[in-house]
């Protein structure tokens, strides 16, 4: 049996610690021992790793640059003689390569979610550097493999795709007019959502852009921004001065996005760049249309005209119009999302993803074993 580490800044309940928790709690019991470390601090998902019979540690990291933290991981390292250890984030795969380094942990993989553009060439260097140390640099979808190879540098043979996955959740049941009348919509209001953080890299404000073409034309149309960052107040103010108000409703953190995305009619995203967008995968497993920019990533899941639209980068006259005319046809809507639902099950099952990585595991430790 393997033991294995997944080790992540924080178990808040996004994209990368998703599927983070979905593997963790997934690998086979019989053939792995899986502990969940947190960098920095922990958060919601550590109550469905512990339900899941999944050990949580958390590391505390408390300085932007914190020798002591790095310390009390090698420390934990060794203590824990594991055989594996996967790293998520940027933090996490610096402190715990070297981390991993330090205390001769046999196999070391680094999960890369994002076509990270936002990163200088002083982080291109930290990478290429910490590649020496790390037997695997696993993609989730090829235009992340494809920027870590040409745009970072990394070798060709240290990088590997695995697609995210998503589990078989089924939409809950809600009482959709309910829902809605608590967020001041109509059951017959038609209602977009986006589900991101406030960042430069998710674009809201070119979806505040698109919501202010869109008052025109469908004054009746709400937006549920769910989610918070550092461009919150900024958006918020964007939103006034477009006269967004009741139209564009900013949510905040909720624990409760299946119940909203299964309460709106469209998922919208207007990403710059994605690695693989887990909402994406969400709303399609909901059989929610979505209309996305043609972002790196974004591309290997949705397919513009079957399971939704994809739009230019930066194109809120285009994202309008794809909205609009999803939004106005309900039986396109209706189409795109079964579509959506039979492409994630086919292409990007949780189980799939559980064992591509689980194979990943046992021929890298068999091939250190072998030497």
């Amino acid at each position: 049996m393997l033991k294995v580490l997944q080790l992540i800044p924080t178990l808040d309940r996004s994209g990368a610690e998703k599927q983070m928790a979905i593997l963790a709690a997934g690998l086979p019991k019989d053939r792995f021992q899986v502990e969940v470390a947190a960098l920095t601090r922990l958060g919601p998902l550590e109550a469905e790793l512990r339900a899941a019979g999944v050990r949580v540690t958390l590391i505390g990291k408390h300085l932007k640059i914190d020798p002591f933290a790095l310390g009390r991981l090698t420390r934990f390292l060794k203590r824990g003689k594991f055989d594996i250890v996967q790293t998520w984030i940027f933090a996490a795969n610096v402190y715990g390569r070297i981390a991993a380094h330090l205390a001769k942990v046999p196999v070391v993989i680094t999960a890369e979610m994002a076509v990270d553009l936002w990163k200088s060439p002083n982080h291109f260097r930290i990478d290429r550097k910490l590649a020496s140390w790390t037997d695997r640099v696993v993609g989730n979808s090829q235009a992340v493999s494809d920027f870590y190879q040409d745009k970072v540098g990394l070798p060709a043979d240290k990088l590997v795709v695995i697609p995210s996955g998503i589990g078989d959740e089924e939409p809950p049941s809600i009482d959709r007019a309910k829902v809605r009348a608590t967020l001041g919509a109509a059951p017959d209001t038609p209602v977009a959502i986006f589900v991101g953080r406030l960042a430069p890299q998710k674009a809201v404000g070119d979806l505040l852009k698109t919501l202010d073409l869109l008052q025109h034309v469908m004054p009746k149309l709400q937006t549920w921004i769910v989610g918070d960052g550092p461009l919150r107040e900024q958006l918020q103010s964007t939103s006034i001065a477009y006269n967004l108000k009741g139209l564009a409703h900013f949510l905040g953190h909720r624990d409760d996005v299946p119940t909203l995305l299964e309460a709106a009619d469209l998922l919208v995203l207007p990403s710059l760049y994605e690695g693989l967008p887990n909402v994406i995968l969400e709303a399609m497993r909901f059989r929610k249309p979505v209309v996305a920019t043609a972002a790196p990533g974004t591309t290997e899941v949705v397919v513009d005209g079957v399971t939704g639209r994809l739009v230019p980068l930066g194109d809120p006259p285009a994202m309008a119009q794809a909205m609009r005319e999803i939004l106005e046809d309900p039986n396109l809507a209706s189409r795109l999302g079964l579509a959506g639902r039979a492409r994630v099950e086919s292409l990007f099952s949780a189980q799939v993803m559980i064992d591509r990585f689980a194979a990943l595991y046992e021929d890298l430790s068999h091939a250190k074993c072998a030497r």
